[in-house]
């Protein structure tokens, strides 16, 4: 089909869904250590799923920064073998789940990826963030302080705009779209920001070219066929989850982490998890291990669960009700796709027992599948989340696999659209 190379991959799941619709990857750029170690065991030395990787670059962790400046002639060499360069930067500073800053340093590393996609030049280009990089920010606190101050944040504008500008100045068509997960067969709403861009040489006659997300209506019905879905269908928490229950098993010490328990698992129950768990023959994935709750947090949980409205995150005056001091806490509706699953895990609540997910049931709701394993610690706190990439942290931030899966399908029938060789170098 077409190779690609994937920068700030983290634990993989892009690069998992482009692999299952054809895409050959060469490699991966991916700075944390713990994240990198569930990508090295999944798509590096796994028989499912692997990278070609060269030669010249080591398997390990890499600094986007020092790797561009250190392997700058072997990325040149590329050339001409590069046909996409997907990846997602750091969103902390466009999402809504945290506290949007203009200047976070973490936005530049935008680039950081424009920097190798001027070196590889690759035919085609895939972008992931969050949708905030397409909202404008306003009012950022300690940042109107003097008159500089206010006509930065004036002309900061969105993100995208900025980045568009940028592609489009070193020669790519760009077109940005919102695709929301739930629409796709996951069972998480999760809207995000995605685009695609295209070197402009590729076209023969220099038109201007169709946005490839006018296709997306088109493909969409044939893609949720292949997993036995409706165009108006919805995986539910249910659908992904309900197999992984506490209630009615055996618990068993945690095969990962001493002093802990997870469940005895006993086999798929619906379409979905069938789906995932795949050739697993029945047994258990890894990351099942439970949280320790107190019984006084137990008997919490059950009361919050019991009063609150499930798939909508506790109101403020639910959170004084409940003593609940974090600004966004939701009890699961079994019934609906999950609410968008941020790295903090007890920021959702079982929809049917008191207590928070587990990271496999993380997995289930951002699509993973059982066979791809999750390795590092499970959580970390305080000054270390923001440097640290734990396993719940991996899996919150990764792009669901089954909608990258549909994102790979959707380029290929663009450059079938469009006429572009990907077996002809530049």
């Amino acid at each position: 089909m077409g190779t690609f190379i994937d920068l700030f991959a983290g634990c993989g799941g892009l690069s998992l869904g482009l692999m299952e619709s054809g895409w050959t990857g060469l490699f991966a750029i991916e700075r944390d250590e713990l994240a990198f170690s569930t990508l090295k065991a999944n798509l590096l030395t796994s028989r499912r799923r692997a990278y070609q990787w060269p030669v010249w670059l080591p398997k390990e962790p890499h600094d986007i920064g020092l790797f561009t400046r250190k392997y700058h002639s072997e990325l040149r060499s590329l050339r001409g073998y590069v046909d996409l360069i997907a990846g997602g930067p750091p969103c902390q500073g466009f999402s809504y789940a945290g506290r949007r800053r203009s200047n976070d340093p973490r936005n530049n590393l935008f680039m950081k990826y424009l920097g190798v996609v001027g070196l590889v030049q690759p035919k085609i280009i895939l972008l992931e963030n969050v949708r905030g990089i397409a909202s404008e920010f306003s009012k950022i606190p300690g940042e109107l302080k003097n008159a500089e101050a206010r006509r930065r944040a004036k002309n900061a504008g969105t993100f995208s705009k900025r980045i568009q500008r940028n592609l489009e100045r070193i020669g790519y068509y760009t077109f940005p779209h919102l695709l929301r997960a739930a629409d796709f067969g996951v069972p998480q709403i999760r809207p995000r920001f995605f685009m695609i861009g295209i070197r402009k040489d590729l076209l023969n006659d220099g038109t201007f070219p169709i946005d490839p997300f006018a296709m997306v209506d088109m493909l969409r019905a044939r893609f949720l066929s292949t997993f036995g879905l409706k165009i108006d269908d919805e995986v539910t928490v249910r659908d992904a989850i309900s197999d992984l229950r506490v209630r009615g098993t055996d618990l068993v010490e945690c095969r990962d982490t001493k002093g802990y328990h997870e469940i005895t698992y006993r086999g798929p129950k619906t379409v979905y998890q069938e789906q995932l768990h795949g050739r697993m023959n029945g047994h258990a994935p890894n990351s099942l291990r439970l949280a320790k709750h107190s019984e006084p947090i137990r008997k919490r949980f059950a009361k919050i669960a019991k009063g609150a409205r499930p798939g909508i995150s506790l109101s403020y005056s639910e959170r004084k009700k409940f003593g609940v001091k974090k600004q966004h806490f939701v009890v699961l509706d079994a019934n609906r796709p999950s609410h968008t699953l941020t790295t903090l895990p007890d920021d959702y609540l079982h929809y049917a027992e008191p207590r928070i997910l587990t990271v496999r049931e993380y997995a289930r709701l951002q699509s993973f599948p059982d066979w791809f394993s999750f390795h590092g610690k499970y959580t970390t706190g305080g000054m270390l989340r923001v440097k640290q990439c734990p396993r719940y942290t991996q899996v919150g931030n990764a792009v669901p696999p089954r909608l990258a899966r549909f994102l790979g399908i959707l380029i290929k029938h663009y450059i079938r659209a469009h006429r572009i060789d990907f077996s002809a170098s530049k």
